[in-house]
């Protein structure tokens, strides 16, 4: 009986699942004879209040699906500014319905961006909300088409806020071969774990260490590796899953030589310190100028994740 029952409510949302589909593609059918005619203020009114009436009833899907054929509409008549609207709401969709992001939903997303103003998406996705937070999908959009762009430094600030270590591992790697010096090898992924865990992201920085050491073509295979920065990282990285204060001390002494290469580094460490290892901030903040803004940057959104407030007038974060 159990079994029967089981079998008639999936033949149920099934036969559901195709009414709702076929509505949405005559809903599409008529929305797409409006924009042929050129009547697109009403077209794109009507698309918006479509998508907050799916999204009032949970049908995040469809709401979804019809904002993305929208935009590639819109797109296909000139029309920009109502197909970067209609791509907003395919972002706010994701946000709301709390999906996993599938490979399809990316290229979707990849492909309408490729189509639009980027630097007016990066500030409509900005005033939605979502790409403050970290892993929120605009990012890992924004980071790989940076990076076949081939613009490392926007594509690496995404993927820090996109939480996909992986991803950013496979740009560094790119990065460091064809921009970078023999001599920096080291130096393209230390900064980004660094500044993954600055995010209190440890298992992206993680995955970001060793896919980059075990990729990259120009570091010999490790742990232990020929260069000592690695090793320190390696180090950190065990450090910071053991908690234990006196590591992180020694850790930081015994390697003062490779981390003077960078002074950034060392105001990594006193952040991760405070996060990781119980370290008590400074009573005067060494965080000024280009150095504070550059952590302000990376360490905004993670503190607004938690209800912390982050300084309004974009002056450097204090941590006394």
């Amino acid at each position: 009986m159990a079994a029967a029952a089981a079998a008639m409510a999936e033949q149920e949302n099934s036969r559901n699942g195709g009414r709702n589909r076929g509505g949405v593609q005559r809903v599409e059918g008529k929305l797409r004879a409006s924009v042929e005619k050129g009547d697109y203020y009403e077209a794109h009114q009507m698309y918006r209040t479509l998508f907050f009436r799916y999204m009032s009833q949970s049908k995040h899907a469809e709401a979804r699906e019809l904002m993305y054929s929208g935009a590639l509409l819109f797109f296909s008549h000139g029309q920009q500014n109502s197909a970067a609207d209609l791509s907003m709401l395919v972002l706010e969709s994701l946000e709301k319905a709390e999906v996993e992001v599938a490979d399809e939903l990316l290229e979707n997303l990849a492909k309408v961006f490729s189509l639009m103003d980027h630097v007016a998406f990066v500030k409509g996705s900005s005033q939605s909300g979502g790409s403050g937070r970290l892993g929120h999908p605009s990012h890992t959009m924004l980071a790989l088409t940076w990076k076949v762009e081939q613009n490392y430094c926007e594509s690496r600030y995404h993927f820090l806020h996109s939480a996909d270590g992986e991803g950013c591992a496979n740009m560094l790697v790119e990065y460091s071969t064809s921009r970078g010096f023999r001599s920096e090898v080291d130096m393209f992924v230390a900064q980004a774990v660094l500044q993954f865990l600055c995010l209190k992201n440890k298992s992206s920085a993680s995955v970001v260490f060793t896919t980059y050491t075990q990729k990259h073509p120009s570091i010999e295979d490790g742990p232990p590796f020929v260069e000592p920065l690695l090793n320190f990282i390696w180090f950190l990285l065990l450090a910071v899953d053991g908690g234990k204060l006196t590591v992180f001390t020694v850790l930081c002494e015994q390697y003062q030589p490779s981390l003077r290469r960078d002074p950034m580094y060392n105001e990594y460490l006193d952040r991760i310190g405070q996060l990781f290892f119980g370290v008590p901030p400074k009573q005067t903040s060494s965080y000024g100028g280009l150095l504070g803004n550059l952590l302000s940057s990376l360490m905004g959104s993670s503190e607004q994740e938690e209800g912390e407030e982050s300084p309004s007038d974009g002056s450097p974060i204090e941590l006394d």
